[in-house]
């Protein structure tokens, strides 16, 4: 297939090139270049602006039947891995009912442009099944964090207790079964747990320093930061670290990165994660949606509300160019794929946008265009491996 007079965000910069040639060949870009001959199957996209698809580097579909539940509850009675609302609902919901509403989630995905998601997948096995029930002859990628539902006491983490021999035959097995472990923090873990995590050689990661009260709680049981702890387990990347130090983010900078999720940090009333400090660590920052409870899984709206509230709290202009790599080149760094990014070699995931949608033209400043006014509605069609899954060109 060759996509003809297109304009693109090309490569790990996203550098706008106004008009050329795309030719995807077996689910790969092979080539971009105005000089490509027309052989084969080839599109007119001269309306159309190619971008790479969003990857939502952090979800929580399972609770997508859980919209919007104790509102003004606080975050452990809503949240918390043990003892909050998300637990007894997931619990008691017929798993049925769970996978429909996970569907919805994921198809909501693809509509919005996302092409990837990472779901911290609690439940043990049974949730990594369910999720994969759910993906069933749907067509967006999943990079799916299980988790054994094993969370340690406050007396078990001072006392520097370590999984026992039976949970960690659990946690064998569900890693053989999903692509790394979603663990759900360093304040349900003893250091020889963490320590443990470790050692399995498929992807991890790990919530840290989502609130102040998990940050301070960390100190008082170990007289260690939260973030510090999470290090132990040598995460592949760390998810939140809304409250985190300098110091913190230093040592966080020699991970693949930091997932951030500003609209459920705002919707739980816990604080915006400061991004100039994380990039001036030289992190390598991602954005999730988190839990569906909380958050839409909108990456537009996300990149919109993340942009102009930084600017608004630190009173100085950023680059929109940087927060849409946020969903694209960074993520699929994360990760350690050739995904996110349109370029010779990559997987030909990507987002049409309709240039001349009511929202978008005239299109002046294409990074502004697609982080504060794109939507779902400016989406002509969206491509998984080389395959148009959603709307037409």
């Amino acid at each position: 297939m060759i996509l003809k007079n297109i304009s693109v965000l090309y490569g790990n910069n996203l550098k706008f090139i106004e008009s050329t040639n795309v030719k995807i060949t077996n689910q790969y870009f092979e080539k971009i270049s105005a000089k490509i001959k027309s052989k084969g199957k080839s599109i007119d996209c001269e309306d159309l602006l190619l971008l790479p698809g969003l990857i939502n580097a952090h979800t929580h579909i399972g609770d997508s039947i859980g919209k919007d539940i104790s509102l003004n509850s606080s975050v452990d009675s809503r949240i918390h891995p043990v003892s909050g609302m998300k637990q007894k609902i997931l619990k008691e919901t017929p798993k049925k009912e769970l996978i429909r509403f996970m569907r919805k989630s994921m198809t909501s995905m693809i509509k919005k442009g996302i092409t990837t998601f990472i779901d911290f997948r609690e439940g043990g096995l049974e949730g990594v099944y369910l999720l994969k029930k759910a993906l069933v002859g749907l067509p967006i990628r999943s990079i799916i964090l299980g988790r054994i539902e094993y969370y340690q006491t406050r007396n078990e983490i001072i006392r520097n207790v370590c999984m026992p021999k039976l949970r960690q035959m659990e946690l064998t097995t569900l890693l053989e079964n999903c692509d790394g472990i979603g663990i759900s923090g360093a304040n349900e873990n003893s250091n020889s747990n963490l320590r443990l995590y470790s050692k399995r050689k498929k992807l991890r990661a790990i919530h840290s320093a989502e609130t102040i009260q998990s940050y301070t709680t960390s100190k008082k049981i170990t007289k260690i930061s939260e973030p510090k702890r999470a290090l132990l387990s040598d995460p592949t990347f760390l998810v939140h670290m809304t409250f985190a130090s300098k110091k913190d983010l230093i040592a966080a900078s020699k991970t693949r990165g930091i997932v951030i999720c500003p609209r459920a940090n705002a919707a739980l009333a816990e604080g915006i994660p400061d991004i100039d400090l994380m990039l001036k660590a030289k992190c390598n920052i991602t954005i999730g949606t988190d839990n569906v409870m909380l958050n839409s899984p909108d990456l537009f709206r996300e990149m919109d509300y993340l942009w102009k509230v930084t600017m608004g709290l630190n009173k100085k202009r950023m680059d929109p160019k940087k927060i849409l790599r946020m969903c694209t080149v960074n993520a699929g760094r994360l990760v350690n794929k050739k995904i996110g990014c349109i370029k010779e070699g990559f997987l030909a995931d990507c987002i049409f946008l309709d240039k001349k949608s009511l929202d978008l033209e005239p299109l002046n400043n294409p990074y502004a265009a697609v982080v504060h006014r794109a939507s779902e509605n400016s989406v002509k069609a969206v491509m998984i491996g080389g395959k148009i899954i959603h709307g037409k060109i």
